[in-house]
């Protein structure tokens, strides 16, 4: 048997894609028929639809917002509409095999809001994501802002996708997604910092009616807090499968594994569930910035009736339930689903990829106003020099920071500088451990929130900076209330005025509270 590309027959991004993955589908194969044994490992620097293809179980869908998951693939990934007027852009690659062209869509964007319209699946089978319609138990979604999830990948500025509730992406008619107990995996890369309990921030294969059509008619990868079948241990987020009408952790769809405590706040997260669709499923996650991948369940499907074999429909979901349940809420950067179950050894090498990209790394810049830069905000007041903004139990706080603290504390007092989600000549303050969540103020006071992407929390969390109030450091006025400035008061944080009814507002030392010296980061 033999694979070639024909003279006259290269293609340029994703067609050229496409016939590069068949090849290497192609090889594979030919290798099985002709004897030579298992499917090859994959080549070093390989990406991981590269991998899952030399192990024999190709990608039948690959999306990400922020990278290329083919080492040969030069297409677009997501594409972008704006507010202004309704025009779009498809977002591509710097080069072949790289991250996401951010500036494309920053300067698509510049004055205006963008929402993601849809993703493009990288692999040959154009299993494309668009906004989700109504469903069975959800009137039709919107799209994610665009902009709502910046985060460092690879070393470059991307935007991941942050999803609030009443968003979703689907997928009716694919192709090549496994149906009627036919064997898969899957994975993403999402956080444990952007989470909640509501059904159901999934990513995989569901119903293609958007309705519940029964036990076993979808197979999904779930992450968030919802315990559907108790016991759960810990706090979460887990790692489920959502195989229909509940979220399971085990055959008996309780948790048999109470060392299984969730992920935690980790900021990147890699979720892997893989099905042979007739007898057996297993769970794996792993932290998508360092390490290995922990396996917290392997075992029989689910003993209740209609899981055995699996009854998978096909369609593919992202930030949803099958039946469109859409209150959850989720973070989503890269996911595949393969044909057939990869190895372990598939698994581990994929995870070994991710944890090489560096997700989250360092933006390269520091101690500046200049977007992209990181930094740490300190109090200027002769009180309080070694004070730091940072976010404590998601409220704005004033707290000590010393070289001895601890690395949580380092990290809760580190911002990442973005232009003004309301105004780019201003500056917005994201939180360097919560990936999309950013300064805003609420009634006055200051929170660390995930961006939903209304105009009401861009223009709260938008800071326009000037020279200090005292003559020193500077100073931040509130977008939507330009007498108001960035204050701490009594060891939290407010916006406000040189005198008022609140306590918050006295004018005593209010120059010099309202007054900060922009230093290097705590946590680089």
């Amino acid at each position: 048997m033999r694979c070639t590309l024909l003279p006259g027959t290269s293609r340029p991004g994703r067609l050229r894609s496409a016939v590069l993955s068949a090849l290497a589908v192609c090889a594979t194969v030919a290798a099985l028929l002709l004897g030579t044994g298992a499917p090859q490992a994959a080549a070093a620097g390989s990406l991981p639809c590269d991998v899952y293809a030399a192990a024999g179980t190709p990608c039948v869908a690959a999306h990400s917002m922020v990278r290329a998951l083919y080492s040969s693939y030069n297409g677009s990934l997501y594409q972008v509409q704006r507010a202004s007027d309704g025009a779009t852009r498809n977002i591509g690659l710097l080069s072949a095999g790289g991250y996401a062209d951010a500036a494309a869509q920053d300067s698509f964007c510049s004055g205006t809001t963008c929402i993601v319209t849809r993703i493009y699946d990288q692999s040959a089978r154009h299993n494309d994501l668009t906004v989700e319609g109504a469903g069975g138990a959800g009137k039709a979604d919107v799209g994610a802002p665009a902009d709502a999830l910046p985060v460092t990948v690879g070393g470059h500025q991307v935007y991941g996708l942050e999803i609030s509730a009443g968003m979703g992406y689907r997928n009716d008619a694919t192709s090549g997604v496994a149906t009627n107990g036919a064997a898969e995996g899957m994975y993403m890369v999402t956080s444990g910092t952007h989470v909640n309990g509501s059904c159901c921030f999934d990513y995989g294969n569901a119903e293609t009616n958007n309705k519940d059509t029964g036990n076993g008619h979808m197979d999904a990868i779930n992450f968030g807090t919802e315990c559907w079948f108790s016991p759960c241990y810990g706090s979460g987020p887990w790692v489920q499968a959502d195989l229909e009408n509940g979220l399971f952790q085990s055959d008996a769809g309780y948790s048999k594994n109470s060392s299984d405590t969730g992920t935690g706040a980790l900021p990147f997260v890699t979720a892997l569930l893989k099905n042979n669709g007739q007898d057996h499923f297993a769970l794996k996650w792993g932290n998508a910035q360092s390490g290995g991948l922990t396996t917290t369940y392997s075992g029989g499907e689910p003993t209740t009736s209609g899981y055995s074999p699996m009854h998978q429909e096909g369609a593919i979901v992202l930030g949803t339930g099958g039946d469109n349940s859409n209150g959850s809420i989720g973070s989503f950067f890269e996911g595949v689903m393969t044909s057939g179950i990869p190895t372990d050894a598939a698994d581990n090498s994929v995870q070994s990829n991710i944890v090489s990209v560096g997700y989250g790394g360092a933006t390269g810049a520091a101690g500046t106003l200049n977007a992209g830069s990181e930094i740490s905000l300190r109090a200027t007041t002769s009180c309080c020099t070694s004070d730091y903004v940072r976010h404590q139990n998601n409220a704005g706080v004033l707290s000590s920071v010393t070289s001895s603290s601890s690395a949580l504390d380092k990290n809760d007092a580190t911002w990442i500088v973005r232009k003004g989600l309301a105004d780019s000549s201003c500056v917005s303050f994201e939180s360097r451990n919560y990936p999309g969540d950013f300064l805003r103020h609420s009634d006055f006071k200051l929170y660390r929130q995930p961006m939903d992407g209304t105009a009401q929390f861009r223009q709260d969390a938008t800071f326009c900076p000037q020279t200090g109030k005292s003559g020193t450091g500077t100073s931040f006025a509130s977008y939507n209330y330009p007498t108001r400035y960035l204050r701490h008061y009594d060891y939290n944080l407010y916006i406000a005025s040189d005198g008022g009814s609140n306590a918050f507002d006295s004018s005593t030392s209010w120059t010099d509270d309202v007054s900060w010296a922009v230093s290097t980061p705590w946590a680089p």
